[in-house]
């Protein structure tokens, strides 16, 4: 006991001594560690920096971003503005919008929005032609070269193949075979020799009446032919449901319209007839040098000469269409053909896959384009050798396979490439060029409700047209049946 009692007495100045070490090394520690006041009273710049350095950096950060997000959100906002100026400075076909629109960023689009027009058709200066380069001669083949004609010739696959390889001078097929119907009464034909400048419609099968245009200045109606191309079973329609007023020289007229009827209708379906005015108008009005088309159902709400002077002169562009408000891709267009029933299912697969065969790839941003799927409806252009070209290319396809113009359209501008440039404008530009009317009644076909290539056989061969579409029977020149599909996100309800 004694002894534990002087140890314990002779270590308490150790001990002592211990604690002393201890209180002396945290002093130090809390006088010169990097956050002590002291070494701040010394060294008040280096204590700013070392406190502040990270959190300068991440208020920095959070800035940056904030003012990106800020100007994407400003972009974004103006170019969707009803505020005419903001809209004109936004270009609207840009990368950025595409972009943020194909992740699902970009605003819900506006199903019309302002158009920047210019102020007054009298002050518009009509530019010069454009040149013709490539191809610089275009000719037309005229005689089939099987018996019955065809409209649209018997063209074989090397035939259409062909067709895409461009040269300074070409002959391809481009409907109006001899004695293969859509002939126009020797009036008309006189009467079209005049039109530089056409506004051109159609109506077949009688599903509509001609909608007069609105808005249309003096200048306009003297410079512009109205022209509304029927067959006879529209015409007959028309007499019996509104005026039509025959001029001294025989022509006939509905309002500011000039009737122009196309006798034996080329085909067995009114959709595909509908698609001759529509793709063709080149070759029906030869003459022209500048044409609009619209739908039949549509009622223009917009001076013709100021569409002309947005869609093309301003841009320094000779074709322009509009963007669909669904669909970018035509494989995606292809499914909304099936589903909404508005052709034969396993023709429409057919077709896509023949495209898929020959590298038609769904739309991606990756693309030059803003999107491989029009609105048909309304299409600009000026009838350059090169878009004249286009459009036969167009409807060779529709010919070929189905009366679907819509997915041929991106197919025939990937196969052209670079060589054919185009503007695409905002949709809700597109719809604010007219007010949409009703058809008098519904179309229905047969061959829409196909769902499989057996009804062909067990129904009869009633559902299967015999002047086109003739591609979809021919043999092709590959294998198709390993070939599959893309797959395709319904992005619409609507759609």
């Amino acid at each position: 006991m004694e002894g534990d009692s002087l140890r314990s007495l002779s270590m308490r100045p150790a001990r002592r001594t211990e604690r002393s070490c201890k209180t002396d090394l945290q002093t130090r520690d809390f006088e010169g560690g990097f956050f002590s006041p002291g070494k701040a009273l010394r060294d008040p710049i280096r204590m700013i920096w070392q406190r502040g350095c990270i959190r300068l950096f991440l208020v920095s950060a959070i800035a940056w971003v904030l003012l990106v997000l800020i100007a994407l959100l400003f972009h974004v906002w103006s170019c969707h503005s009803e505020i005419s100026f903001l809209s004109a400075l936004c270009r609207n076909d840009n990368k950025v919008l595409v972009i943020l629109d194909a992740i699902g960023f970009s605003p819900k689009a506006q199903h019309r929005c302002s158009i920047p027009l210019a102020d007054d058709p009298d002050t518009i200066i009509i530019p010069d032609k454009t040149l013709d380069i490539i191809p610089k001669e275009l000719l037309y083949i005229e005689v089939d070269n099987q018996f019955p004609p065809l409209f649209g010739g018997h063209q074989s696959w090397s035939e259409r193949e062909d067709s895409f390889k461009l040269s300074k001078s070409m002959m391809v097929h481009c409907g109006f075979i001899q004695n293969g119907g859509a002939e126009m009464d020797l009036v008309d034909i006189k009467y079209v020799k005049k039109c530089k400048f056409v506004v051109a419609s159609g109506i077949f099968d009688g599903y509509d009446t001609p909608h007069q245009p609105a808005n249309i200045s003096v200048r306009s109606q003297k410079l512009f032919c109205f022209l509304m191309v029927v067959d006879d079973v529209s015409l007959n329609f028309m007499k019996k449901n509104v005026s039509v007023r025959i001029d001294k020289d025989g022509g006939k007229w509905v309002g500011i319209w000039r009737i122009v009827t196309l006798h034996h209708a080329p085909y067995d379906e009114p959709r595909r007839n509908g698609k001759v005015p529509k793709i063709l108008t080149h070759r029906l009005f030869p003459q022209a040098q500048y044409s609009i088309w619209i739908d039949g159902k549509m009622e223009l709400i917009v001076d013709p000469l100021l569409i002309l002077e947005r869609y093309l002169w301003r841009g320094k562009h000779t074709f322009a269409i509009a963007r669909h408000k669904h669909h970018k891709s035509i494989y995606e267009e292809a499914d909304a053909i099936k589903r909404r029933k508005r052709y034969a299912r396993p023709l429409v697969d057919l077709q896509m896959k023949i495209y898929v065969y020959e590298g038609m790839e769904p739309w991606s941003t990756k693309k030059s384009t803003l999107s491989d799927v029009p609105e048909g409806a309304v299409i600009i252009r000026e009838h350059t050798a090169l878009n004249n070209l286009f459009s036969c290319l167009w409807f060779n396809e529709v010919n070929l396979f189905t009366p679907r113009d819509q997915v041929s359209f991106g197919y025939v501008v990937y196969r052209l490439g670079d060589a054919f440039e185009f503007y695409m404008f905002p949709n809700c530009e597109y719809n604010s060029l007219f007010i949409l009317h009703r058809h008098t009644r519904e179309h229905s076909s047969a061959i829409e409700w196909v769902k499989n290539m057996t009804e062909f056989k067990t129904k009869g061969s009633g559902l299967r047209e015999t002047r086109g579409g003739l591609g979809l029977w021919n043999p092709y020149t590959a294998d198709l049946s390993s070939v599959k599909l893309p797959a395709v996100t319904r992005t619409s309800l609507a759609g």
